[in-house]
């Protein structure tokens, strides 16, 4: 793996069962505000081997957010706003599949969307921005988490795989479950989306690394319940910040992708058509883009 090197901050956001960030020197909270309200929680930033880090914990300290209120614009608007480039995010999933049982940690690489209430875009009605989203985790870092899970865990992490994002805070019925199986995806979870598609507006570099944590509902003698799901995501958390940690230390210079520039040509709005107060909110994305 490459070398680390003198890139932007990496961003981190924890998801179910990380809540704290990982030991960083000269650690300090910052409470930010953004033009979305406020992150779900203070944003820690420090050092880890000399990279600079800023964790935020998704749900919030105390797991007050359900997935569908994270202030999902605010946490990615905060990160970006620090001066982060690229963000690696945890997540918590029910497995589809036989082979990818609860303690198996996985890198997704394709996102299938069932949400329905939820804030997808930073770009209101009166600005229209059509982005690209073919590969919606940055293939780059995701690739690169796969190599930090190789470097320091015996079983690694499975390299791919679809993540079916559902509404919740329920989980599946049994018809949705054998539904989504039947379709091929592999994992099933409440916070990828829009998380994975805000990044993508920021121009940020993201991907996930998803802790496994139950079978989901499609298996006969597994029943999803809330108390297995914190009973392996305890023990995810661990591996997770095993690879996260690595990840991190050994994290390329350069961005080998197109993340950074994702947003040119993709606004479809004549700048002068755009409002001033709309302008104001999303210029630190498209400031460049309109002068």
């Amino acid at each position: 793996m490459a070398a680390r090197g003198g890139h932007g901050m990496i961003g981190l956001i924890g998801g179910s069962g990380i809540y704290e960030a990982l030991d960083l020197d000269d650690a300090r909270d910052e409470h930010i505000g953004t033009p979305f309200g406020s992150p779900s929680s203070p944003i820690t930033i420090g050092e880890l081997d000399g990279e600079e880090v800023a964790f935020l914990a998704r749900h919030g300290l105390d797991h007050q957010h359900a997935p569908s209120e994270v202030p999902y614009r605010a946490n990615l608007y905060a990160l970006k706003d620090l001066g982060a480039e690229r963000v690696l995010s945890t997540n918590a999933v029910g497995s589809l599949r036989e082979d990818l049982p609860p303690q198996s940690l996985v890198v997704p690489d394709q996102i299938f969307d069932r949400t329905r209430h939820r804030q997808s875009t930073f770009f209101d009605e009166r600005m229209v921005v059509h982005m690209g989203f073919a590969e919606p985790y940055c293939p780059h870092m995701s690739e690169h988490l796969v190599e930090a899970a190789d470097d320091v865990l015996d079983d690694g992490a499975h390299a791919g795989g679809t993540y079916v994002c559902i509404e919740g805070p329920q989980f599946s019925t049994k018809a949705e479950s054998e539904f989504y199986r039947a379709q091929g995806w592999d994992m099933v979870g409440m916070t990828t989306v829009p998380e994975a598609k805000l990044a993508r507006e920021a121009e940020l570099c993201y991907a996930t690394l998803a802790g496994v944590t139950d079978y989901d509902v499609w298996k006969d003698d597994s029943e999803v319940s809330l108390e297995e799901v914190l009973e392996n995501a305890a023990v995810n958390e661990d591996n997770i910040n095993e690879v996260v940690r690595e990840a991190i230390e050994t994290m390329p210079d350069e961005r080998a992708c197109d993340c950074e520039h994702a947003l040119d040509g993709t606004i479809n709005t004549a700048s002068e058509a755009i409002p001033d107060e709309v302008r104001e909110g999303v210029d630190l994305f498209i400031g460049e883009y309109l002068d």
